[in-house]
């Protein structure tokens, strides 16, 4: 059976290969549709990439530089590890002129080495360092891909939706927080076609397990709870007991995240209340009972009954991002955040624990009044869109600033998507719409606001 992770099959001629793929890339930009010489992988990433509205031509924006970008990869838990990939990529990037990159878990890039001509080259489509190279800003790539789907993956040429990049072939691996299981980034290796090539990508996956290994021996587990529970940002939440990573489905997420919430325990009837809500019935109890009986077989005795517990302690991403929060701890809580609790549930509970931690985080964020907080929060998907962060953002630059231009551009844009008066900034400058012009937060669209 052909590994779908692989660009290629053994025997596979590159250039042939190159061609289909760019048929069938230009077939998809045309038509809508993917032919099947397109891996389902790469497939699934290129509808993905349309629908956030990649450019076909299109060079990856820059979300950290200078200071900002020193302090933050400083900062980062795979600092501690980059010795580790200079150890085993590092020799490889320089003598094969190949690129060493590690991203996280927003697929910024942290560092680019490697061979000196090839970083110049990929200078040109802003592969470096700061810049942000998840599937929704520079399309189909491999750290990009590999972090959207939480797995090592080859992308080759052609693959690449962004034809900017299709003269390059890379593979990447995911890297996890050993304890915690929270993903943390990914490891890649960037060239030309000879990467496509089965060992490149065991070769990004077998680093990837040696920096995870290294990550548990720099900080060994606490004392304590050896049991955790990861669901921000994630769909499917990951739960991790005593070393052994399972990932749960969709509903079995909903409820350890609501048994985590609530350590008292709850009763059948309040769990499938948080649960289903006004959707319950007469036969939600029986339901529920049978979603227990498949949860307790795959975390056994770690689910209680009567009333519905956890048996041990449960550390969760939610809770680590909410102790920050009261802690005022404002950065550190950020950066706990990868994104909304299991932001596909619609189980009441779950997304009134949701709303509160985002839009707790949300206003600490305004009240603070940091540029470089707001800007973080502005750039991420949730928070794109919002009206009040963009125009605190612009208000944090003095008069004149640089720094000014694209907030005030961004105030501009929404205030138009929105139907405001006015745009919102003229020249980088506020004009009097905005706040005390006629339009306060209670009278702005629902997705100009929390």
């Amino acid at each position: 059976m052909v590994n779908p992770w692989l660009a290629m099959a053994s025997g596979t001629d590159p250039a042939e290969r190159t061609r289909a793929v760019r048929r069938a890339h230009e077939a998809f930009l045309t038509e809508g549709a993917v032919g099947p010489t397109v891996r389902p992988v790469v497939a699934d990433s290129w509808r993905r990439s349309a629908d956030a509205r990649v450019a076909q031509e299109c060079v990856a924006p820059i979300d950290l530089a200078d200071d900002a970008l020193e302090a933050y990869r400083a900062d980062h838990p795979l600092a501690g590890v980059m010795p580790l990939f200079r150890e085993l990529l590092g020799s490889i990037a320089h003598d094969g002129a190949h690129l060493l990159a590690v991203c996280d878990d927003l697929g910024r890039m942290l560092w680019v080495e490697g061979h000196t001509g090839v970083r110049n080259r990929a200078e040109r489509m802003n592969f470096v360092a700061g810049a942000r190279w998840d599937e929704r800003h520079a399309g189909t790539n491999a750290p990009g891909t590999a972090l959207t789907l939480d797995h090592a993956v080859q992308i080759f040429a052609t693959e690449h939706f962004n034809r900017s990049v299709q003269p390059w072939t890379c593979a990447a691996a995911p890297i996890h927080d050993p304890h915690s299981g929270r993903l943390l980034g990914a490891v890649d290796l960037t060239g030309g076609d000879h990467l496509a090539a089965p060992h490149s990508l065991a070769l990004v996956q077998a680093t990837a397990r040696a920096a995870e290994a290294q990550l548990a021996a720099l900080a060994p587990p606490a004392r304590g709870p050896r049991v955790s529970l990861t669901a921000l940002g994630r769909d499917e939440a990951l739960l991790v007991t005593e070393g052994r990573r399972l990932r749960l489905g969709r509903r079995h997420s909903e409820i350890m995240v609501l048994l985590a919430g609530h350590p008292e325990g709850l009763s059948g009837d309040r769990l499938a209340l948080e649960l289903y809500g006004p959707r319950a019935d007469h036969r939600s109890p029986v339901t529920l009972r049978a979603e227990m009986s498949r949860l307790r077989r795959l975390v056994g005795p770690l689910l209680g009954s009567r009333p519905y517990r956890l048996c041990a302690p449960v550390r969760t991403d939610v809770s680590v991002a909410a102790e920050e929060l009261a802690a005022g701890a404002v950065s550190t809580a950020l950066r706990a955040y990868p994104g909304p609790l299991l932001p596909m549930s619609e189980a009441p509970g779950v997304c009134r624990m949701r709303g509160t931690l985002e839009d707790g985080l949300r206003r600490a964020v305004l009240s603070h009044g940091d540029a470089e907080l707001l800007r973080r929060w502005a750039q991420t998907p949730w928070g794109e869109d919002d009206l009040e962060v963009a125009e605190a953002l612009l208000a944090a630059h003095p008069p004149h600033s640089p720094g000014r231009t694209a907030p005030a551009a961004r105030v501009r844009r929404l205030r138009e998507v929105y139907g405001l008066e006015g745009g919102g900034a003229e020249d980088g400058h506020l004009n009097s719409g905005h706040r005390d012009g006629g339009h306060s937060d209670a009278t702005l669209p629902q997705r100009c606001r929390v």
